[in-house]
């Protein structure tokens, strides 16, 4: 610990992302990226031309892609913000809103990068807990407050809201930012995108890392009303005036832009997350219904998920355990090609049987 760390750097619990090993030969379904690769056409964007611009500053606005993402959602390209991946965008909306204003509600099993980013910029939160089927309800988040922020679907559970309880939400809290945060909402949801032009207390932020495979690139993004972006766009002014650089920028509009392959991975990556559901159940696992790119899932009582996790870690598959009340039974588990999966749950088989 230095003695030149300020108070909030000694203070803060970082963020732990998911385990990136360096070693060969892993089956890896602990991150929740994308088993197959990004659209053919990114592949395209990055010519000789693409390469020479490398000398010039990005964009800062991102025009091309701002407007791509916007017509892709019927918005305007003023409703659009996009930042190096949706972490960068939602520490940047902490900042824009939540920040000096007052109480922040969020699930209590949720994204562990929102208590992160409440300390990290003095936010006071309130803990809304699930229920006990894991389900969010949100009718119970009430009393006064800055903002409401959660996922949908909601991870680590893997559980969706219908847009309904999402508009409900909005018309009951007017005077309360809503910002739902929409990283696997490709996999079995519906967006919330439809209600920006509505809705003044609506952020709607995705990321290009899960259903559009593009995590290596770090491109993330919000839908919202212009004062919103705007407010956003002050911060990121502040900070950082080129966030994205050109690469990035061109291969998420390609990405974008090629809705058959989008929508042929999302396919396949729901066909095997079926598959892998229908699979455990039968082996004994408790399966939480999932409208992710993973399943949340509870081992037969036989053996631990930490235990499980070690042995599958043997067998050269990472899957994520998290040492967390509540969920300290669980193991959540992306879903890989059909190929990885059936490694998979060979393995288990082969681990419940020894059991």
């Amino acid at each position: 610990m230095s003695k030149f760390w300020s108070d909030v750097v000694r203070q803060v619990e970082p963020y732990v992302p998911g385990e990136q090993p360096k070693i060969t030969g892993l089956i890896k379904l602990n991150t929740n990226e994308s088993p197959y690769p990004p659209s053919p056409q990114v592949a395209k964007t990055i010519d000789r031309d693409a390469i020479d611009q490398l000398r010039l500053y990005p964009d800062p606005s991102a025009t091309e892609l701002s407007q791509a993402v916007a017509d892709y959602y019927q918005l305007e390209a003023n409703q659009v913000f996009v930042g190096n991946g949706s972490d960068e965008v939602l520490a940047q909306l902490f900042m824009a809103f939540f920040q000096g204003r007052g109480t922040l509600l969020y699930p209590d099993i949720s994204y562990s990068f929102y208590p992160v980013y409440c300390q990290l910029f003095g936010v006071p939160a309130q803990k809304i807990p699930l229920r006990a089927d894991f389900s969010l309800a949100l009718e119970d988040y009430h009393g006064e407050a800055a903002g409401v922020i959660f996922p949908n679907p909601n991870a680590p559970t893997g559980m969706g809201l219908a847009l309904t309880e999402i508009e409900a939400l909005l018309r009951a809290r007017p005077n309360t930012l809503v910002v739902v945060d929409e990283a696997y909402i490709d996999f079995g949801g519906q967006t919330a995108a439809s209600l920006v032009p509505h809705y003044d207390n609506l952020l709607v932020v995705q990321t290009f890392s899960k259903s559009r495979a593009l995590a290596g690139l770090r491109v993330g993004f919000a839908l919202g009303q212009r004062d919103l972006i705007e407010g956003l766009e002050r911060v990121k002014n502040s900070f950082n005036s080129y966030p994205l650089d050109r690469l990035a920028q061109r291969a998420a509009t390609a990405a974008i832009q090629d809705d058959d392959y989008f929508h042929e991975c999302c396919g396949k990556v729901v066909a095997t997350r079926n598959r892998m559901a229908d699979a455990l159940l039968a082996l004994g696992f408790s399966v939480l219904p999932s409208q992710a790119n993973f399943i949340f899932a509870k081992p037969p009582a036989s053996v631990t998920a930490e235990a499980m996790a070690a042995q599958l870690r043997e067998k050269k598959i990472l899957v994520r355990y998290f040492k967390q009340a509540r969920i300290s039974d669980y193991l959540r588990i992306s879903v890989g090609t059909d190929e990885q999966t059936d490694v998979l749950l060979a393995a288990l088989e082969s681990l419940l049987a020894v059991d």
